[in-house]
């Protein structure tokens, strides 16, 4: 069984421990903006919801973003009337920003939010959060469009959200079925990792922190909710489309730049203890086996457009030569980025010539058949010298693919897991209740709820302003869009 973490910085995952402790196991975050009216209904019920239902300790956090009527007001006093609610308060608008703030500065190991309006049935909440209980998930999302759903709402929400996803499925191939349902759920150490990788603040952050987690290979639970639509909300269709298409492509260009560090949030092999480490088995060859075939097929086929469009004013060899530098230089690109996952610049000169060596290889297999064929005839046909460089470069494929992995791109994974640590993610304190040995949880004994002892209070002053993000989040600036695509609700 495996107890390190690499080849990232998240440790395998476990269940929370059972027992008594102050912290609450789950935060559920509600992001309000002018909101004087549903806030107390909604605090309320959702209250009376989980001490009903919900077997361990827990927190309701308002995040009122620049409120401008009496919602800050109301959240002071739900804040002094129960002892299970805290209040922040930012200056900035921004649902995003809202979240961000506040589960980062959070000490509950399961960190939610929900919207105010309360459309998803509150019996989802359980099942939402369990997974991330168990260790099983890193992150949660209520579904909409599941087929076991029963949603109520109008033709305009019902083809906005099905052509939203739709979107997301065709261009950044997500795999999720709804990302804009405002009820979700991650654990807090993916947390303070995705987080900070996340630039959007409006609505798109649940989009971009979903699309960024699936990428990194983080699992993600779905529950299926029974949603009633708002009549009272509204939509911008025209500023929301804008911005969420701006996001996409953003994040998707992005991805294929290969900008963004996802290793950092990979789990390691065995997150299940009853799982063993399988031995003598390379890392990763069944993909890099499928890309390296893809990106071969590609080129193969560029490779004979060059040469049959060289073919038409050189002779044979210099056109296969010629056909063949061209494609090489692609192929090696291609194949540094998409079958082994080397990202950056770092290294690149040094890669397109290991992958000439490698070219010059598969240029003397070439070259040697067109000489032998010329040599057996003395004007041999345009498709017979063809199907024998297709020959020859099957050959000089499989002769390929053992070079790139063993030598050009080596799996060094192992011997630099040690240094690969994020410098955002904060040391642990041994003098916290928190703190824990190599292979034992990251929080405390899983707290029940107490009877009469309150919760461990935020510090608000101190994160007034948005100034909680800019206290946990080292690893790259926040750019906050101006404005906000919609009204919440």
């Amino acid at each position: 069984m495996r107890t390190d973490s690499s080849p990232g910085t998240l440790p395998a995952r476990e269940h929370l421990p059972a027992g008594d402790a102050g912290t609450p196991v789950l935060d559920v975050v509600i992001p309000v903006y002018n909101e004087e009216k549903d806030l107390r209904p909604c605090v309320l019920r959702l209250r009376d919801h989980l001490k009903r239902t919900f077997p361990y300790a827990f927190r309701i956090t308002i995040a009122d973003n620049a409120s401008t009527d009496t919602t800050p007001l109301v959240s002071r006093r739900l804040e002094a009337e129960l002892p299970e609610v805290r209040a922040f308060r930012l200056e900035q608008k921004g649902r995003g920003r809202a979240l961000r703030t506040v589960w980062s500065a959070s000490d509950a190991p399961i960190l939610a939010y929900m919207d105010v309006d309360l459309s998803t049935d509150l019996n989802a909440l359980l099942p939402l959060v369990a997974p991330l209980i168990s260790g099983h998930s890193d992150l949660a999302i209520g579904s909409r469009l599941s087929r076991s759903s029963r949603v109520v709402r109008g033709a305009k929400r019902e083809f906005i959200s099905r052509g939203y996803n739709l979107i997301l499925r065709g261009s950044l191939q997500a795999r999720f079925s709804d990302a804009q349902c405002g009820f979700k759920a991650i654990r807090r150490d993916v947390a303070q990792v995705l987080l900070p990788l996340v630039e959007d603040t409006g609505w798109f952050f649940d989009t971009e922190m979903l699309v960024l987690a699936e990428r990194a290979g983080l699992r993600i639970h779905e529950v299926p909710v029974d949603w009633v639509d708002d009549p009272d909300s509204t939509v911008h269709i025209v500023r929301t489309a804008t911005d969420d298409l701006k996001g996409v492509w953003r994040v998707g260009r992005a991805l294929a730049t290969g900008s963004l560090p996802l290793d950092r949030l990979t789990r390691p092999f065995g997150d299940d203890p009853r799982d063993r480490e399988i031995k003598d088995v390379p890392k990763g060859l069944a993909r890099q086996l499928v890309g390296f075939c893809v990106v071969g097929g590609l080129s193969t086929l560029f490779y004979l457009l060059l040469y049959s469009v060289f073919r038409q004013f050189a002779g044979a060899q210099f056109a296969n030569a010629l056909a063949l530098l061209v494609s090489a230089i692609a192929n090696t690109a291609a194949n540094r980025r998409l079958t082994f996952g080397v990202r950056g610049r770092g290294g690149v000169v040094r890669h397109q010539a290991q992958g000439l060596v490698v070219f010059g290889i598969g240029l003397a297999l070439t070259s040697g058949s067109l000489a032998a064929l010329n040599a057996a005839g003395s004007d041999p046909a345009h498709s017979t010298e063809l199907a024998v460089l297709i020959a020859a470069n099957l050959a000089a494929t499989v002769l390929r693919f053992l070079l790139f992995r063993a030598w050009v791109f080596p799996d060094r994974r192992d011997d630099t897991d040690s240094t690969v640590v994020a410098s955002h993610v904060p040391a642990p304190d041994p003098s916290s209740p928190t703190y824990s040995m190599a292979g034992q949880s990251p929080y405390g004994p899983l707290p029940q709820r107490p009877t009469g002892a309150p919760h461990p209070t935020y510090d608000t002053d101190r994160f007034r302003a948005g100034e909680a993000a800019d206290a946990t989040m080292r690893l790259q600036p926040v750019r906050p869009h101006e404005t906000e695509s919609r009204e919440y609700r």
